[in-house]
């Protein structure tokens, strides 16, 4: 959530613009920018859309300028407002400073810079920052910022530019990604790359507690004490126009579509002579040969590939497999010592509570894998071993091809575990044929589009929906459901089919549909009585199901199918399915999949 896009050089106010319109997946409800011109800062912020503010400056977009930050606000303390959104400056207007994250202890802050004269306009945090830093600020703009942040307590990046000082940006994080680059005439700082492909490709992943210093020529990073540090770039080898649209109607339409591309790229060279070759966890493999338990931590849609590694695990091996929500986890007191491994699993790689929960496991000496899309993410620099999801950039604030990529890097992790610990059987032979075939077999699930599409219509305008299923059906309805109520707005919830009776058939009628994850496997006939139930009580019934299922169409009012598969891997090729289905009732009521309200792409503060 928040962006920050900071440019030094041969720029134009227009520049500042387009790097905010990069990254508005992540969520926003207000946005600004600040910028040099005659020698005095130019700040125009408003509430709403980037599409707004580029109005506001529509006679300003081609004036040539050297320096300026920019920033999309996703409101934390203050109500979304043009006061309260940044830039956000000093007393004088002579610096201006942008902000991710949450400064904790800004009202202690506040109270002492009030006490000593300084005036606040906002009811935000980040205003404590430009005061704090005008402070400690006589000549030297880096030393202000070391001083100031000394005395910030919680998470933050920040981006901080002085009139005093045209050819330079300021800034710093701790526990929010910042990212900076120096091309050809140009630096750069921003919240993820996609602002900065258009400079250079070699990208500075700022690490905890770095304190930098940007100009055209160069950059220095320096340590709270103010000590030289070295940091090196990392070269990103795709391009901006990767991320474009090519023809869909949306983000989230195009990534559903790209998943049997990602699924390949994620098994690329993971497979070999029919075994898992994962030489990246090559020192985890005495420890996830011998421990009887493995933990793992993730938020969200990442929580529910979680749980499906579970089932998928457990019901392959002896290994007892531990999920836990990182919101909850990061809390607890674990149990946890140098033979425990901890599996952390974020799509963005800077997901707040799934980064806590790594930093707890480790203060108990625990190691750490990572699984994550993000190369130079703040979780994988933080984990002792990566796996990346190669999924490329996903734009959409609903997770898609992530999660589909993470259930398949999830799952050949799983296999490895089985064939370390001297479990392996034809079943596992047979997984790694299926695990193989699963991109041209996502293929003919997406050919199956339109009557996704058909069925979905019938849909849109209930109010509430139910998502069962049984073992791995489970989780899928759990995603189902998310996916439904975050894109659409329609309430639906999940539940384990077995647990209808249980209290949540209470619900259940002509105006509360139910979709049932049911796919012809070792818990159809469990699944079937289910759906039976639900049909007693007049309500309207989605079966998703498998091909070789016949009598489920006796029962249901609709039927959406997948091809017959191993049932393992049902969560893979079901994946699209419950996507598209939420996605054209999302489209069909009128929203906008790609961005929906309240929510965020990379969730950066608690």
């Amino acid at each position: 959530m928040c962006g920050i896009v900071g440019l030094v050089g041969e720029i134009v106010v227009s520049d500042l613009i387009e790097g905010l319109e990069k990254l508005e997946y992540r969520g926003y409800d207000s946005a600004g920018v600040a910028f040099l011109r005659d020698s005095s800062l130019c700040v125009e912020k408003n509430k709403g859309r980037v599409a707004s503010l580029k109005e506001k400056l529509s006679e300003l977009l081609n004036e040539r300028i050297t320096l300026g930050i920019a920033h999309t606000r996703w409101a934390t303390h203050g109500e979304p407002n043009d006061i309260n959104a940044h830039p956000h400056t000093d007393c004088q207007s002579k610096l201006c400073v942008v902000h991710n994250g949450i400064i904790e202890n800004f009202k202690e802050l506040k109270k002492r810079l009030e006490e000593v004269g300084h005036r606040f306009v906002s009811d935000t945090d980040t205003e404590v920052i430009p005061h704090l830093i005008e402070e400690y600020y006589t000549t030297d703009l880096v030393e202000a910022v070391r001083k100031a942040v000394k005395l910030l307590e919680g998470s933050f990046a920040i981006a901080v530019i002085h009139v005093d000082h045209p050819d330079i940006i300021v800034g710093t994080r701790k526990g929010s990604p910042l990212i900076l680059t120096v091309g050809n005439g140009v630096a750069g700082i921003a919240s993820d790359v996609t602002p900065l492909l258009k400079y250079s490709k070699d990208m500075v992943f700022l690490e905890d507690g770095d304190i930098f210093c940007v100009s055209k020529g160069g950059f220095e990073v320096f340590d709270v004490v103010g000590r030289k540090k070295e940091r090196k770039p990392t070269h990103i080898d795709w391009t901006y126009e990767t991320a474009q649209k090519s023809g869909y109607k949306h983000y989230m339409l195009k990534e559903i579509f790209e998943e049997p591309s990602c699924v390949a790229a994620t098994l690329s060279g993971r497979i070999k002579s029919a075994k898992v070759h994962l030489p990246e966890i090559e020192e985890l493999q005495d420890l996830l040969a011998s421990s009887k338990t493995l933990k793992v931590v993730a938020c969200g849609t990442s929580s529910y590939a979680a749980l499906s590694f579970k089932y998928f695990l457990e019901n392959l091996s002896d290994v007892c497999v531990d999920v836990e929500v990182s919101s909850e986890f990061r809390y607890k007191r674990p149990n946890f010592d140098e033979n425990t491994v901890l599996v952390a699993v974020s799509q963005s790689g800077e997901t707040a509570d799934t980064l806590e929960s790594v930093r707890l496991a480790k203060s108990k000496g625990a190691k750490v894998l990572a699984i994550t899309n993000v190369v130079g993410s703040t979780l994988m620099r933080e984990s002792d071993h990566t796996l990346l999801l190669n999924a490329g950039p996903e734009i959409s604030v609903a997770a898609t091809k992530s999660y589909v990529t993470q259930l398949v890097l999830l799952y050949l992790l799983g296999l490895k575990i089985v064939e370390l610990r001297d479990q392996w059987n034809e079943r596992c032979t047979k997984l790694i044929d299926s695990l193989l075939r699963l991109p041209e077999v996502l293929d003919a699930t997406l050919s199956r589009a339109e009557h996704i599409k058909e069925v979905a219509l019938k849909y849109k305008d209930f109010q509430h929906f139910m998502y069962i299923g049984r073992g791995l059906g489970y989780p899928t309805a759990l995603e189902g459901a998310l996916k439904l109520k975050e894109i659409s707005y329609i309430h639906a919830t999940a539940y384990p089919a077995g647990e209808l009776k249980h209290g949540p058939i209470a619900l259940l009628g002509p105006e509360f549909p139910v979709f049932a994850i049911a796919p012809f496997d070792a818990l159809y006939a469990k699944m079937k009585n289910n759906m039976i139930e639900c049909k007693a009580r007049k309500t309207k019934l989605v079966v998703l199901t498998s091909d070789d299922c016949e009598d489920v169409r006796e029962i249901a009012d609709d039927v959406l199918s997948v091809n017959s598969f191993s049932e393992q891997l049902y969560p893979v090729l079901m994946a699209p399915v419950i996507q598209l289905f939420a996605y054209y009732i999302a489209d069909a009521l009128g929203h906008d999949p790609d961005k929906p309200k309240n929510l965020a792409k990379s969730v950066t503060v608690e």
